[in-house]
């Protein structure tokens, strides 16, 4: 891994078009993928990806926050910012994966979610802190992976894991560094030193005990090599699952890893 990038460099990568997405993973490290749409409730957000796949044979459930690449995917993926009817089509995943004993893998890349009116008119704040609850509550496996921007309440209502996994150049923190800037020094143009002071690379959640694992991506990123990720993401995603079903009380577990956050020292490997 690479020490030499600022926190700010790391931000630029982590929102590279090129650098792969959820659905890149999903086609590389699973099989038979059936993508479920709909929240039953309101309409399909297609910012939001998910359904059932095979993972090395076994069934699992993955859910991910979605970007484009062009214009024209952006506009239809709402530059990964899901409103409300995302978040509750992916509760209604993770019920369905509880009810069938099936992990569940979530893949994180979101500036956030959507602030807009008619999001918030139709429950937003309701939305992610019922993903959020819900999740925390999952009786079976959950292994998050932050692939690219991790960026606040709509990035942890896909990220209520047992093991969270970042790629090196990810990020994942409370809002964007420019938001951070525009509020603290009400100058959006110091992101770059907000960055710094936010601790929120691979590296920095690591050692404050965020995320549990750094996996590496080659020189320039993880769009210079996609192929090289998706072997690292997959031996790290296997071992995760495999040393989440070894330790059992998944719900448990997972509530008193996140209670810990912020008041103890994580344990050194």
């Amino acid at each position: 891994m690479s020490d030499q990038l600022t926190a700010a460099q790391r931000v630029a990568l982590s929102r590279q078009t090129t650098r792969p997405g959820t659905a890149d993973y999903i086609a590389a490290l699973f099989t038979d993928f059936f993508q479920q749409r709909g929240d039953r409730q309101g309409r399909e957000d297609p910012s939001i990806l998910g359904g059932i796949a095979l993972y090395h044979g076994r069934p699992v459930t993955v859910i991910g926050h979605r970007k484009g690449r062009t214009l024209e995917e952006n506009l239809t993926y709402n530059f990964g910012m899901p409103g409300p009817e995302g978040y509750r089509k992916a509760i209604r995943l993770m019920e369905q994966a509880e009810k069938f004993r099936r992990p569940v893998i979530t893949f994180v890349d979101t500036p956030g979610a959507y602030p807009g009116l008619e999001a918030e008119a139709h429950g937003q704040g309701e939305a992610i802190a019922s993903a959020i609850a819900r999740m925390s509550t999952l009786n079976v496996p959950v292994v998050t992976v932050v692939i690219g921007e991790g960026g606040s309440g709509g990035a942890l209502a896909l990220a209520v894991a047992n093991r969270v996994l970042i790629l090196e150049n990810a990020v994942y923190s409370i809002l964007s560094p420019e938001g951070f800037a525009s509020i603290l020094w009400k100058d959006a143009g110091r992101s770059g030193e907000a960055a710094e002071l936010m601790k929120l690379t691979a590296a920095d959640l690591k050692e404050l005990g965020v995320a549990d694992q750094v996996i590496p991506e080659p020189a320039g990123g993880a769009q210079e090599d996609p192929q090289t990720v998706f072997d690292a993401v997959d031996a790290a995603l296997s071992a995760a699952l495999a040393q989440v079903a070894r330790e059992g009380d998944f719900a448990a577990r997972r509530w008193e890893k996140f209670r810990k956050m912020g008041t103890c020292a994580p344990e050194k490997e």
